[in-house]
């Protein structure tokens, strides 16, 4: 989705701008800081001073040290750090430069007050770290309630998903999934919320409920989209928490019936068009025409058509939102998953999105500036289950 419409607008100036960020996270010296740094300081202090004549003390700098450790390293880090700070103080001021002894007595009080505080500073950062923890752990749990992992095993079909998340620490934003097993035969969904956070979090639910109900009780794939189009509507009016802006909803909605499963029925609601891939050969499933995203039928938009594909057996459907189209290389070259597929065969849905995102992370080094939701779906060979 662009600027105007999508959750990955202005991604690639993100990506850009934290490319050598989070490639510098990988090395050795950013895991050493905690404990180079404070120590570094001391170093570099004494070496200073030990440069320069005796009735010159450069001491001030030590006080980094403690504070430094307060803040990268452990508890016990801390104490380690405030003993060499104070042990290198007592050495300079007392052992080697010509200072009065009010001085020294003075720039020793203050070093062991800092380092006392920076004792302190530490304890209550581990706390909040703790603490913070804790709130990660329940906002997880509340997060994978709202967009639980479907079964592997649908009827004849294997489904496998996957999640990665632009915002570290985050297990979902404004992507979903959903497959859902129908009496009018196997239905599913992956859509992307214009938005990040909170509110694309809030649109995420209203959504997927609006899904999970639609599929058990409309029979037309068109119509279930007009209900979660509906929901959407209906939850703007009700409250203030779903602005206009975070309930336009791009979306993909794909329905294989239990009476023909060799047809996919799509309807296209702004999204990326899904991928079959058989053989080798990638085939983009577009749409004959363009619809507007949901929450966005008030404009005026008749009813979508609803699209047909053969769906042999030994296929795989490839769903996606566009954290992959629009993830970008060094150079801002866009991944085209047509090209990077094409000619390679896979096992299963598993394997094919464990590939997809191993490939996706290859393409841009590892970073990534916009949620990816991914949803694959296969037949046998024989028309029974697909391989995993």
């Amino acid at each position: 989705m662009d600027g105007s419409g999508g959750s990955g607008g202005g991604s690639a100036g993100r990506a850009g701008r934290g490319t050598f960020w989070d490639r510098f996270r990988g090395t050795w010296l950013y895991r050493a800081m905690p404990w180079l740094l404070p120590y570094g300081v001391v170093v570099l202090s004494v070496a200073i001073d030990y440069s320069l004549p005796n009735n010159i003390a450069f001491t001030s700098a030590l006080v980094a040290a403690p504070l430094a450790a307060a803040a990268l390293w452990t508890f016990r880090g801390t104490i380690a750090v405030s003993v060499v700070t104070v042990g290198a103080l007592c050495w300079l001021v007392f052992a080697r430069d010509a200072l009065l002894p009010l001085e020294r007595w003075v720039r020793l009080l203050t070093v062991l007050v800092v380092c006392a505080m920076s004792v302190v500073i530490n304890r209550a950062l581990q706390h909040s770290v703790v603490r913070l923890a804790s709130a990660r752990r329940v906002a997880e749990a509340a997060q994978l309630s709202v967009l639980p992992t479907p079964p592997e095993q649908v009827g004849e079909l294997s489904v496998a998903v996957r999640y990665e998340a632009a915002q570290e620490g985050a297990r979902i934003g404004g992507d979903l999934y959903a497959v859902a097993a129908s009496p009018f035969g196997v239905r599913m969904m992956v859509a992307d919320v214009r938005g990040k956070g909170l509110p694309a979090v809030d649109a995420v639910t209203v959504v997927l409920g609006a899904f999970r109900e639609a599929a058990e009780r409309v029979a037309e794939l068109a119509e279930v989209a007009h209900w979660m189009d509906q929901a959407l509507h209906r939850e703007r009016r009700q409250r203030d928490g779903l602005e206009r802006t975070e309930g336009f909803v791009t979306a993909i909605l794909v329905e294989i019936a239990a009476e023909d499963p060799g047809t996919l029925r799509i309807v296209n609601r702004g999204h990326p068009s899904p991928l079959l891939l058989r053989d080798g050969a990638v085939e983009p499933l577009e749409p004959g025409s363009f619809s507007l995203p949901l929450g966005l039928d008030d404009l005026g938009q008749q009813t979508p058509g609803v699209e047909s594909a053969a769906f042999l057996p030994g296929a795989l459907l490839l769903l996606y939102t566009d954290g992959m189209t629009e993830a970008r290389d060094a150079g801002g070259v866009f991944y085209d998953p047509v090209a990077r597929l094409a000619g390679r065969r896979f096992t299963g849905p598993t394997a094919l999105l464990d590939e997809v995102l191993a490939d996706v992370a290859e393409h841009t080094g590892g970073v990534t500036a916009d949620d990816l939701a991914l949803l694959a779906v296969a037949r046998g060979p024989d028309g029974n289950r697909a391989p995993d």
